[in-house]
């Protein structure tokens, strides 16, 4: 599988807001003392992704996020390898049903270790209801009240990933009722007030009038919307739409695993061709272009560095409009 995914366990990610950076990276070297040659070490690189969106809240997000859902034993060393490759944003959840937050947090603390800031990177985790979990592994009392559910949740994210705060927070999937979903948010607004988080999202949330019912009733607007990308939804075209108009970051998972057709599709295969890319890279280049931050969950360093080097091109206003007219076909 070339990714990742979401639905309680299933990542990739998304976004826009507002305003682009865009740079290289620094070089600094050191002499080898035998050889006199030139070498880096792996924090001598001092990546600077090429394009990230900044948030109404403030919070800098790098155009492509690497998910760490399903990688189980192999999360610490997968971590580490992407944040070394130039990765500056991870997803991951309190959720041991699907995620390994234990090792996400040890991958990161390696990479600390070898000089890395913590601000440097991205952090974004999740508050699992309790539908989602595996009932033999729940990280927080389920029979608690929800505002006391996410907040031992969230105490047991800061312990998994070794943090004292957390970039963004999202809800994992609305509840069974709206009242209930508020809640949670109420819960999650108090974090951000204590500074436990510095903005909040919510995933798997597919319904438009549900997302603006949230969005009106919350003290503190979701930031982020992190959905499954794929036709059944229409590429939540409407919900796209309206995170335009609000500022708010759309992350797309299960990006290239929900769309075989597409990556297959005569359009893609002739730009992918043309641009010497693969289909892949042309349809997360479209993605950052339209603002949408994916978030990929390869295992496969190959592609964590293709994914990486979607930003060395651009795709025309002409290409644009043909892969729009596949998705609105």
């Amino acid at each position: 599988m070339r990714e990742g995914g979401a639905d309680f366990g299933e990542r990739e990610g998304g976004g826009q807001s507002l305003s682009y950076f865009t740079g290289g990276y620094e070089k600094r070297t050191r002499r080898d003392s035998a050889m006199g040659q030139a070498v880096f070490t792996a924090f001598d690189l001092e990546w600077r992704m090429s394009t990230f969106v900044t948030s109404d809240a403030g919070v800098r997000i790098p155009g492509i996020i690497y998910g760490t859902a399903w990688k189980t034993a192999d999360t610490e060393r997968l971590v580490t390898l992407a944040i070394r490759l130039g990765f500056r944003g991870i997803d991951t959840a309190c959720q041991p049903k699907h995620y390994n937050e234990t090792g996400v947090g040890a991958g990161l603390a390696m990479c600390l270790a070898d000089g890395m800031r913590r601000g440097d990177v991205y952090l974004q985790t999740k508050f699992t209801p309790v539908s989602g979990q595996d009932p033999s592994r729940i990280p927080y009392d389920p029979k608690a009240p929800l505002p006391e559910q996410v907040a031992q949740s969230f105490a047991a994210s800061l312990r998994n990933l070794q943090t004292d705060y957390v970039d963004c927070l999202v809800l994992h999937s609305p509840l069974p009722a709206e009242k209930q979903t508020l809640q949670v948010w109420r819960a999650i607004e108090t974090i951000v007030d204590a500074g436990g988080i510095r903005q909040a999202g919510i995933s798997n949330c597919y319904n438009l009038v549900d997302f603006q019912h949230l969005y009106h009733s919350a003290r503190i607007k979701p930031a982020v919307l992190q959905n499954r990308f794929y036709a059944g939804t229409a590429y939540d075209r409407e919900l796209r739409v309206f995170c335009r108009q609000q500022h708010i970051v759309y992350q797309s998972f299960w990006t290239l695993t929900a769309n075989r057709q597409l990556l297959a599709h005569a359009t893609i295969a002739a730009l992918a061709s043309v641009r010497k890319r693969t289909p892949a890279q042309i349809l997360f280049r479209y993605l950052t272009q339209v603002g949408v931050v994916p978030v990929t969950g390869t295992r496969s360093e190959a592609h964590m560095r293709e994914d990486l080097s979607i930003f060395d091109f651009e795709l025309t206003a002409a290409e644009r409009t043909a892969i729009d007219k596949i998705l609105t076909g």
